[in-house]
């Protein structure tokens, strides 16, 4: 059976008559700013002074998008008589945004907290090499990083600050015991 001519035209019009008088949800973008959900995933900020140049974030990189460059310095002993001791210095700190697909494993794998998700997403480019964003960029961004949720009150301590103020409380009490009762050696023995 053959459809009737024109009754595409017609359910195109019927569609265009229900939905002509409904409201429009249609949000003008650049004169209104969208509502973002919180902790939402925009680019990836550096936190430079964190980053020990340890390299688990590019390794562990499934489209390899960042850049590290490092090198050498040599730090004078903390004490008299110690040994001097190496440390790596961040060069360069580099994501190249064209190849990256957001999953956020650099930021999981960061053991330093280096790495956290701005909610910044206005940084589109005119050239694709443009989106190789340095660390200057990177820095930049760590404003926009939304301040972590509260504690729960109710909420375990960690058990690294518990051993923490164990060992403070153990320290504050060895050194507020009396020191004169101990007899030194040698007195009252015959």
């Amino acid at each position: 059976m053959a459809p009737i001519p024109g009754s595409g035209l017609a359910k195109g019009l019927a569609v265009t008559l229900r939905t002509m008088t409904r409201k429009s949800v249609t949000e003008q973008y650049p004169d209104a700013l969208p509502d973002l959900p919180p902790r939402t995933r925009g680019v990836i900020g550096l936190f430079e002074e964190n980053c020990t140049v340890c390299m688990l974030c590019a390794r562990e990189c499934p489209d390899w998008c960042i850049y590290i460059d490092s090198h050498k310095e040599t730090v004078p002993p903390a004490a008299p008589g110690g040994r001097e001791r190496s440390r790596n210095v961040l060069d360069r700190f580099a994501i190249d945004f064209s190849l990256c697909m957001y999953c956020g494993i650099c930021i999981e794998v960061c053991p330093f907290d280096a790495l956290f998700w701005s909610p910044e997403f206005e940084y589109a480019e005119t050239d694709i090499r443009e989106l190789t964003h340095e660390r200057d960029k990177l820095r930049e961004w760590m404003w926009t990083v939304p301040a972590p949720p509260a504690l729960d009150p109710g909420a375990e301590e960690p058990k690294e600050i518990a051993a923490a103020r164990k060992t403070a409380e153990k320290l504050a009490a060895a050194q507020t015991e009396p020191s004169d009762d101990r007899a030194e050696p040698g007195e009252g023995q015959s």
